[in-house]
């Protein structure tokens, strides 16, 4: 955990953007697999975690502007509850820690809002994106399920996206943590990458290390040949002699900030001359990007010219004809880029997103652009220094979409669809790295992955029996 003062600054910053009323902040509960008992992972909301700090199931926070008070909602187990969990520290042994010092029975928290309605005053929610804590709203609020989405507090979205949106150092160092983690499972990935393995038994043993340092999954681990999915967690494929793996994982520190990670494998330890090239293509588009990123930089523009470098490649190898910037407006590269360039990475992997990601990654100005492809950047506002973000450009060959395209003519003044015939069953090609805006541009975060062809293809031959 942070410090305690790190806590009640963040919570009296929050409770200084919003104007009166109540917040009421609902913690996860456990959540059952099959039965009761037999539970996942447990994984504490963000928002939770970052004003309050308790990482356990069966807490709610209230946090009182009017009073300038916070308290916990929870209870201790009991001695026979004990037998399955062992002992426990109390919660206010556990609140004080956070440099909260009024706790209660969540019995009592049904007391405290229902009064709080009576007075007339405002209970300010954030949009549950859990079944069971729609259901718990309702109950709170004495509102229908159905109506829980319009009791959400806009003023506390934004206050707690401004907020959020801009990482300190404790949290960057949390960040670059798990990057060191993704580090070893991408180096290891390289390794065991060849001809006549499973997916599955990479992925088994890359997934070891987080489990070894006793930090989980950020997200589920996308390692597939079949690349041109853009999540896909299938991990059954047999990987064969000249097949591309892209390999996009990340792991969650022990305080839950997460790395993102995308490298794309030659599992013949070497790329084909046709990889190679459409490789370089994504490479050119990622290191493009990240020179021309700094503060109050839109990211649409940024993305505009990824999507550039990434067509004027194209046109390079003949599939993309006439001019590289009329082909950029009428859309031609969402053939083969069809989502955003990046988005915000924090405590969730998409960061905020739970919150709406119009509120995160857009503005009262800046509006989500609903055309194919570009209706899938989730981050198109300007940069500001503390923001953490992926860049990750790609290139995808999707037979359904070529053929879609194809029988509708779409953009065939500018895509040689003769040559792009050529690419079916190519798969897919991705590159991703996390970066920090800083006050006067970006750094990429954590330890050097290797990215180069050079360096891919000399992480792969690294590996015994190549």
């Amino acid at each position: 955990m942070f410090t305690e003062q790190t806590y009640i600054q963040r919570r009296d910053l929050l409770t200084s953007q919003v104007d009166s009323g109540v917040i009421l902040l609902l913690g996860h509960d456990d959540s059952p697999m099959n039965y009761a008992n037999n539970t996942y992972p447990f994984r504490q909301d963000s928002t939770f975690l970052y004003y309050i700090g308790l990482d356990a199931p069966g807490l709610a926070a209230v946090l009182d502007m009017d009073e300038g008070s916070t308290r916990v909602f929870g209870d201790d187990p009991t001695v026979e509850q004990s037998v399955w969990t062992g002992p426990r520290p109390s919660l206010t042994d556990q609140s004080a820690k956070m440099g909260i010092y009024q706790t209660a029975s969540l019995s009592q928290l049904q007391t405290v809002i229902e009064k709080t309605r009576a007075q007339g005053r405002r209970i300010h929610i954030l949009p549950p994106y859990r079944a069971d804590h729609t259901l718990r709203l309702s109950q709170l609020l004495g509102i229908a399920p159905e109506q829980v989405r319009q009791a959400v507090s806009e003023p506390l979205i934004r206050a707690v996206v401004v907020q959020r949106s801009i990482k300190d150092d404790e949290e960057i160092a949390e960040i670059e943590s798990s990057i060191e983690t993704s580090y070893q499972m991408h180096c290891l990935a390289m390794k065991l990458s060849r001809p006549g393995r499973y997916e599955k038994e990479v992925v088994g043993q890359i997934e070891a290390i987080p489990i070894g340092q006793g930090v989980l999954s950020a997200f589920t681990t996308i390692f597939s040949i079949r690349g041109e999915i853009l999540h896909n967690p299938f991990h059954e494929n047999l990987m064969k002699a000249g097949d591309l793996v892209v390999h996009d994982s990340g792991v969650e520190s022990p305080l839950h900030y997460a790395s993102d990670i995308t490298r794309t494998i030659p599992v013949s330890g070497r790329f084909s001359p046709r990889q190679r090239d459409l490789y370089q293509i994504v490479i050119a588009a990622q290191e493009q990007a990240i020179e021309a990123i700094r503060p109050g930089v839109e990211f649409r523009s940024i993305h505009r010219l990824a999507c550039r470098v990434l067509t004027s490649g194209l046109k390079d190898l003949g599939l993309i004809r006439g001019d590289v910037d009329q082909a950029v407006e009428a859309g031609v590269h969402t053939l083969f880029f069809q989502c955003g360039l990046g988005h915000m990475l924090g405590l969730d992997v998409h960061d905020m997103e739970g919150l709406g990601e119009d509120y995160v990654g857009y503005t009262d100005t800046i509006k989500r652009n609903p055309a194919f492809g570009w209706r899938s950047l989730r981050l198109a506002k300007a940069l500001e220094p503390g923001f953490v973000l992926t860049v990750e450009p790609g290139l995808y060959f999707i037979d359904g979409l070529i053929d879609l395209w194809k029988a509708q003519g779409r953009c065939s003044d500018f895509v040689n669809y003769a040559k792009v015939e050529a690419f079916r069953g190519f798969g897919g090609v991705r590159i991703e790295d996390d970066v920090l805006i800083t006050t006067t541009g970006c750094r990429i975060l954590g330890p050097a992955i290797p990215k180069s062809i050079e360096d891919v293809e000399a992480a792969c031959s690294s590996a015994e029996g190549r």
